[in-house]
C-alpha cells in the first residue's frame, strides 16, 4: 500500500477516473465531496454543473462502486467567505474575477488537505489536468498538461505546501481515454457532461446572479468615449466586461469597445478598433509556483486567461512587488481582475492577478 489519499469528488467523470486509478496503483483511498453552496431554487433541476446535490449524490455512487468511504465536507461559510464574497466585490469595482483560482487556493487544495491531515492521510487527489513534479533542487513545480484540457491555469495560486502534497492522476491523459476507463469500469458517471458554468452561477448569467444577491440590479450610467464625453447610456457595470463589443446597446457608425470600467464615476469607456488592445500589463498578489521570483527581467509565455493562447512577453519585477508585463505583440481584451499566468514551455513559473492593461 502507498498511502492514503483523500480525493476530491466532484461528482463528475474526471474525478471519479483518479480516484479509480489511484486504487488500482496501490493507495488507499478516501473519497470526499465539498459543500461549497447552497443549490439556487431558481435552477432546481440544472444538470452537468458541479457542487450541486446531485453531484454529492453521484460521488457517493461512485465512492460506493468504488468500494470506498466517502465524506461530504460542509465548506458553505468559507466559500462564501474567500470565494462568492470576493466576486461580488470584484465585480462592484469594475473588475472581472476569476472565483475557480480562488476556490482551488483556499477550498479544494486549502481546507481540503487540512481535512486530509485530520483523517491521518498523506495526501490530496483532484481530477484536474496538470503536472506536478518535484525538481532536482527539492522544489514543487506544476507543468501543463499535453492535452487539449490543461488546467493548469487555475492552480498557479497554489503553495509549495499544497504542491507537495497533491497528486494529480490523470495528467496528461486524454479525455477519450479518461471516459473509456469509467466505462471500462462500469462507474455511474462515464458520460456525465462537463461542467461548463461557475457553479454558483449555473446560467452564466453574472449579471443576474448579482442582482439576485444584491436585491437589486448594478445602477445605469454614462457610456464616455476616452475624452470623457457621453455616448449614451449602459444598463450597470455587472452587465459588460472589457474587449466587450456585442450586446452594448447602442449603435454606432463604427465598431466601439470596452476599454475600461470606471466604478467610482459609473462610467463605461469606449473606444474605436485597436483600442481593444494592450501593449503590456500591470499585476499584483502575484505567486512564483516553480521558480524563486525572478530579480533580472524574464522572458516568459503569459496567459490572460484560461483559453488564451500563451503570448511571448518580458516579465519585470517592481520594486512595490507588482510585475510589469510587456509583450511582444498587443493582447486583446486585458481585463482587471483575470489571472495572467506565466509559462517557459510547459512549466509554470507564477502568475497573478491583473490591476489593469497598458496602452
Amino acid at each position: 500500500m502507498k498511502g492514503k489519499v483523500l480525493v476530491g469528488m466532484s461528482g463528475g467523470v474526471d474525478s471519479s477516473v483518479a480516484a479509480l486509478l489511484l486504487q488500482r496503483s496501490g493507495w488507499d483511498v478516501v473519497g470526499c465531496t465539498l459543500r461549497l453552496h447552497l443549490d439556487d431554487p431558481a435552477f432546481p433541476t440544472r444538470e452537468g454543473g458541479c457542487c450541486s446535490f446531485q453531484d454529492v449524490q453521484d460521488a457517493r455512487r461512485v465512492c460506493y462502486a468504488l468500494g470506498v468511504d466517502h465524506f461530504v465536507f460542509n465548506f458553505t461559510e468559507l466559500f462564501e467567505e474567500r470565494v462568492i464574497n470576493n466576486f461580488v466585490s470584484e465585480y462592484a469595482a469594475g473588475h472581472t474575477p476569476n472565483p475557480c483560482i480562488r476556490c482551488n487556493r483556499w477550498l479544494k487544495f486549502g481546507a481540503m488537505l487540512q481535512r486530509a491531515k485530520e483523517l491521518g492521510c498523506d495526501a490530496i487527489a483532484t481530477g484536474h489536468y496538470a503536472i506536478v513534479k518535484q525538481a532536482a533542487n527539492g522544489r514543487w513545480q506544476l507543468h501543463a498538461s499535453s492535452t487539449g484540457k490543461d488546467q493548469s491555469y487555475v492552480l498557479y495560486s497554489l503553495s509549495q505546501e499544497q504542491l507537495s502534497h497533491t497528486i494529480l492522476p490523470l495528467a496528461s491523459l486524454p479525455k477519450p481515454e479518461v471516459r473509456a476507463l469509467a466505462e471500462e469500469a462500469g462507474l455511474p458517471v462515464a458520460h456525465k457532461p462537463d461542467s461548463q458554468e461557475i457553479c454558483f452561477v449555473p446560467d452564466n448569467d453574472y449579471a443576474g446572479f448579482l442582482c439576485r444577491r444584491n436585491g437589486c440590479d448594478s445602477a445605469p450610467g454614462d457610456f464616455v468615449d476616452t475624452q470623457g464625453h457621453v455616448l449614451g447610456r449602459h444598463r450597470g457595470l455587472t452587465h459588460y466586461t472589457v474587449g466587450q463589443r456585442k450586446g452594448l446597446g447602442i449603435a454606432f457608425g463604427e465598431p466601439m469597445y470596452v476599454t475600461h470600467l470606471d466604478a467610482e464615476h459609473n462610467k463605461i469607456v469606449l473606444g474605436p478598433e485597436g483600442s481593444q488592445y494592450s501593449r503590456a500589463l500591470l499585476a499584483k498578489e502575484l505567486n512564483w509556483v516553480s521558480i524563486p521570483a525572478p530579480r533580472e527581467p524574464l522572458r516568459v509565455q503569459a496567459k490572460i486567461r484560461y483559453q488564451a493562447r500563451p503570448a511571448p512577453a518580458t516579465a519585470v519585477l517592481q520594486p512595490d512587488g507588482t510585475l510589469l508585463l510587456d509583450f511582444d505583440e498587443a493582447q486583446r481584451a486585458v481585463a482587471p481582475g483575470q489571472a495572467v499566468v506565466l509559462y517557459d514551455d510547459d512549466l509554470l513559473l507564477g502568475g497573478g492577478v491583473i490591476v489593469r492593461g497598458i496602452s
